[in-house]
C-alpha cells in the first residue's frame, strides 16, 4: 500500500516536472520567460523547454491588433462650448519585453493618453470644426499617443472619434442657425432667380425693340424704294405718253400739210374752217349770255378766204426763211380691190419735192369732198383749223 502511494506521488511529480519543462506557445503569441526573477528570453510560437524550478513564464502577450474603447469624456472647444466625445483606439504589441517591463498596463496607459490628447486637440478648434475636421483630430491623437507609447513596446495604429454629444441648448442654437442659413440661401437663390429673370426679360425686350426697329427701317426702305420705282415708272410713262403724243401730232401735221397741197386740198380746208368757225360761235353762244359778233359775220366765205390768205402768207414766209421741214408721208394710192382709199407706202419720191423749209404735200384725190384730209383733220391728235 505504501509502495503504491509512493508510485503515485512519483507519477504526479513527473507530470508536474514535464509541465514545468515543456511549453507550447500558440500562433501570434509571445511568452516572456524570467530566470530566477530576471528577464531571460521571449518564446515565440512553437514547442519550448524550460529549466524546471528556475525558468518561469512571467508574461503572455498577443501580437494581434487590440481594440479598446476610449471612455466618453467632456471637452471644451476653443469657443468655450462643452462637448462629450468618445472614441475607439487600435493598438498592437511590437516589443513584448518593453510591453512587459515598460509600463504596468499599456492598454490603460494608451487609453488615458488618448483622452488627454483629445482634450488638448479639441481645445484648439471651434465647435463647427469639430464636425468638419474629424480626420485631423484622429491624426493628431494617433500621432501623440504613438509617440508616447514607443517606450512601452506598443504601436498605436489608428484612433476614431465615435460620437460627439452637444448640450441641448447648443443643439437648439445650431438648429436655428442651420434653419436661418437655409432660409438665407433660399432668399438669395430666389433673388438671384428674379434678377436673372429680369435680365432675361430686359434682354428679350431689347432684342424685340431692335428687331422692330430693323423691321420698321426695312419697311420704310421698301416703301421708299416702291415710291421711287412708282415715280420713275410714272415719269417714264408720262415721257412715253408725251413722246407718243408728239409723234402722233407731228405725223398728223405732216399728213395735213401734205393733204393741203394735193388737188382739192384748199377746198377741203375752206370747208373745215367754215364748219369750225360756225361751231365756235355756237359754243360761245351757249356758254355766255353776252355775245360779241364780228363785223361781216354773214360773209363766211370772205372770212374763210381771209384765213386761207393768212395760211398762204405763213407758208410763203416759211419758204423764204429756213425752218422745220416736216417729213413727207407715204403717197396715197387708190386700191382697186375695195371701195375707197387707203394709205400705202412706196419707195418712189413724191412728184412735188419742195424746197428746204417748205411743207411737202402729196395729192390724194381730185374730189375734195372725199379727200382724206376731211377725216384725218378730225383726229384727236391733230389740231383743228
Amino acid at each position: 500500500m505504501a509502495g503504491l502511494y509512493i508510485s503515485g506521488l512519483i507519477a504526479v511529480g513527473v507530470v508536474i516536472l514535464l509541465f514545468k519543462i515543456i511549453r507550447i506557445v500558440p500562433q501570434r503569441e509571445v511568452y516572456v520567460v524570467e530566470r530566477l526573477g530576471k528577464y531571460h528570453t521571449s518564446l515565440d510560437a512553437g514547442l519550448h523547454f524550460l529549466m524546471p524550478f528556475v525558468d518561469k513564464v512571467a508574461y503572455r502577450h498577443s501580437l494581434k491588433e487590440i481594440v479598446r474603447d476610449v471612455p466618453r469624456q467632456s471637452c471644451i472647444t476653443k469657443d468655450n462650448i462643452e462637448v462629450s466625445i468618445d472614441g475607439v483606439m487600435y493598438l498592437q504589441v511590437i516589443d513584448p519585453k518593453a510591453a512587459s517591463y515598460g509600463v504596468d498596463d499599456y492598454v490603460l496607459a494608451a487609453q488615458q493618453l488618448a483622452q488627454t490628447t483629445l482634450r488638448s486637440v479639441i481645445g484648439k478648434i471651434d465647435l463647427d470644426k469639430t464636425f468638419e475636421e474629424r480626420s485631423e483630430i484622429n491624426m493628431e491623437v494617433v500621432k501623440a499617443v504613438d509617440e508616447a507609447a514607443q517606450p512601452w513596446g506598443v504601436k498605436v495604429l489608428r484612433y476614431e472619434v465615435a460620437d460627439i454629444n452637444l448640450p441641448v441648448s447648443i443643439k437648439d442654437a445650431m438648429e436655428k442657425q442651420v434653419r436661418a442659413e437655409r432660409e438665407r440661401r433660399a432668399v438669395v437663390a430666389e433673388s438671384e432667380g428674379e434678377r436673372q429673370a429680369a435680365i432675361n426679360r430686359s434682354e428679350g425686350d431689347r432684342q424685340a425693340a431692335i428687331n422692330r426697329s430693323e423691321g420698321e427701317k426695312q419697311e420704310m426702305i421698301n416703301i421708299s424704294e416702291g415710291e421711287k420705282m412708282k415715280q420713275i415708272n410714272e415719269a417714264e410713262g408720262r415721257a412715253q405718253q408725251i413722246e407718243l403724243v408728239a409723234l402722233a401730232t407731228a405725223k398728223g401735221l405732216n399728213m395735213v400739210a401734205r393733204a393741203v397741197r394735193e388737188e382739192g386740198g384748199e377746198e377741203a380746208v375752206s370747208l373745215r374752217i367754215a364748219e369750225q368757225y360756225v361751231a365756235a360761235f355756237e359754243k360761245v353762244a351757249k356758254e355766255s349770255t353776252t355775245l360779241l359778233l364780228p363785223q361781216g359775220l354773214s360773209d363766211i366765205g370772205g372770212t374763210v378766204a381771209g384765213l386761207q390768205k393768212v395760211l398762204k402768207t405763213v407758208d410763203q414766209d416759211r419758204g423764204k426763211a429756213p425752218g422745220l421741214t416736216l417729213p413727207c408721208l407715204p403717197r396715197i394710192k387708190p386700191d382697186s380691190r375695195q371701195a375707197g382709199w387707203h394709205h400705202q407706202e412706196t419707195a418712189d419720191p413724191p412728184p412735188h419735192t419742195p424746197s428746204p423749209g417748205r411743207l411737202a404735200f402729196t395729192p390724194c384725190h381730185p374730189n375734195s369732198l372725199s379727200h382724206p384730209f376731211a377725216h384725218s383733220i378730225r383726229s384727236p391728235h391733230v389740231p383743228s383749223f
